[in-house]
């Protein structure tokens, strides 16, 4: 791995666990063990790493979401893996949120100029999500119906990590899975007789 890489993979992750305000050059410097010279040589500035932070997260998400793409045989089998990944990562959530929520809230917070650029992660999945549920055929408000699990995924991480009982991120990931499952469409009864003939 660089040094270039090596430098935002450990930004992302100090800025994910302590907040982009509440970390430094110097903490990230620190974590990767390269001097302050060093550092400059890479990045000349803070925002110069949150754009590179958020960039590898866009990446990565895109490598998730086909990778998801490949494995899911069907637009319900693919939306749950985006829902069974709040089970996947529930200790980083409880202790720290979701990690696009978090960036997207603080940087609205601040003010920053690259609050935008970090929308580009919702952006990706709502993009995603609307396209599985136009594929059942809901076509007129897939967008919104992308935007409603969005939320209720974001409601869950929130929750995940204001109350430390397990059973409340179950009870949420398991309300998201139902509700999936009611978007499905149902074969007709004459499609099951052509099936059976």
């Amino acid at each position: 791995m660089s040094t270039r890489d090596a430098i935002v993979e450990a930004a992302d992750k100090l800025f994910y666990e302590n907040g982009f305000d509440h970390t430094s050059f110097a903490h990230v410097a620190e974590a990767v063990g390269i001097s302050r010279g060093n550092f400059y040589h890479h990045f000349k500035s803070k925002d110069e790493i949150l754009e590179a932070v958020i960039d590898r997260r866009v990446s990565d998400r895109l490598a998730m979401l086909e990778q998801w793409d490949g494995v899911g045989e069907t637009p319900q089998a693919r939306l749950e893996c985006f829902v069974r990944l709040l089970s996947t990562n529930r200790e980083k959530i409880r202790r720290h949120g979701c990690p696009l929520g978090t960036l997207s809230s603080e940087l609205a917070k601040l003010d920053h100029p690259l609050g935008p650029e970090a929308k580009r992660l919702f952006d990706l999945f709502r993009s995603w999500i609307r396209r599985q549920i136009e594929a059942f055929g809901r076509i007129e408000d897939a967008d919104l119906l992308a935007l409603q699990l969005l939320s209720m995924s974001q409601g869950a991480t929130t929750l995940a990590n204001v109350y430390p009982d397990e059973a409340i991120l179950d009870l949420e990931i398991q309300r998201m899975l139902d509700w999936i499952a009611d978007l499905t469409p149902k074969p007709t009864p004459q499609a099951d007789q052509k099936e059976q003939s």
